[in-house]
């Protein structure tokens, strides 16, 4: 059935003139005439009769009429539930206590009008994130595909802000007690990230960052979860992890676990925004030039080779659009 036939019939049996009914739906009479004469061969019935003033419903239409409106309000609801600005923006994370989330939720706070879907896609392999925006199920991810050439002609990957790491460590863990440390006092200690999966963007992190800077990168076991993970810290005397500065982590206070910052250089883990080139999210751009109002990082920063660079001559850590959104 024609669904514009149906319109056509609704507003012209809801206003009782053709013209009027052709007026508002933006066509000529003589169309909306032709619409309701191929709706009444489709249904073998005379739904309106003329009259001196305009139209009236025959017996047959007035029968029609509650139905057609559900069958017009069902395509407005349909078109507006995917149509960018009148669905909420859905943004994949890689968790929601990962530096991501944490961002968009000081944004969100900012700006609780925001139609705003945090997802969580339960992949390790960035292309697949990628797909899932091609496919309409997402609008937007934070996610990094290490090879450029890997990511689809209709998406780009844009630059959205560095986290920097932090050490974390149990109370008997030897560098325990100190404020701050720099990337060769972790040199043969064993840094524990259980689970780092193939062709995901974090053991592509994890290569790099162990050979520049002759870390040990132990990723042994699976990954039972954080809370696993930070009562085996609590416990060992030789084992730490690294963290985001950003991350949500909650343990007992018995643990008594320490986060320490990491400096010359900054160890940055680079966050990256992947959308479409055309058609993006209208509220991305609000949530975009958010990332760019983020405190940079310091200029000596280490990152690795395949991160996106901020461009247009952004402040170093500041995300920007290589092209208009």
């Amino acid at each position: 059935m024609d669904t514009e036939a149906v319109r056509s019939f609704v507003r012209a049996a809801e206003l009782g003139q053709l013209q009027q009914a052709a007026d508002e739906l933006g066509v000529t009479q003589q169309a909306v005439s032709k619409r309701i004469a191929a709706l009444e061969r489709e249904l073998d019935v005379r739904l309106f009769t003329r009259t001196a003033r305009g139209v009236e419903l025959t017996l047959d239409g007035q029968a029609l009429l509650p139905h057609a409106r559900g069958v017009v309000a069902g395509v407005d609801s349909a078109v507006a539930a995917i149509r960018p600005g009148s669905r909420a923006l859905r943004i994949d994370v890689l968790g929601l206590r990962s530096a991501q989330a944490v961002v968009l939720h000081d944004y969100w706070l900012s700006h609780p009008e925001t139609n705003l879907d945090v997802v969580t896609l339960r992949v390790d392999d960035p292309r697949e994130a990628a797909a899932a925006i091609q496919a309409g199920d997402i609008d937007a991810s934070f996610r990094s595909v290490t090879d450029v050439a890997a990511l689809p002609r209709g998406l780009r990957m844009i630059h959205a802000f560095d986290s920097p790491l932090e050490l974390l460590v149990g109370p008997r863990h030897p560098l325990a007690a100190a404020r701050a440390l720099t990337p060769a006092r972790l040199r043969g200690h064993r840094i524990w990230v259980p689970g780092i999966r193939a062709r995901s963007e974090w053991a592509d992190f994890y290569d790099q960052l162990a050979t520049d800077f002759d870390l040990r990168i132990d990723a042994a076991g699976p990954h039972f979860g954080d809370e696993v993970l930070l009562d085996v810290l609590a416990d060992s005397a030789d084992v730490a992890t690294l963290v985001g500065s950003r991350d949500r982590y909650l343990w007992p206070a018995n643990h008594d676990l320490r986060r320490i910052p990491i400096g010359r250089p900054t160890l940055a883990y680079p966050l990256s925004l992947i959308l479409p080139r055309a058609n993006p999210h209208p509220d991305l751009r609000a949530i975009i030039d958010h990332l760019a109002s983020l405190t940079p990082l310091p200029a000596e920063t280490w990152r690795p080779s395949w991160a996106p660079a901020a461009v247009d001559a952004a402040p170093p850590g500041r995300g920007t659009l290589a092209e208009p959104l």
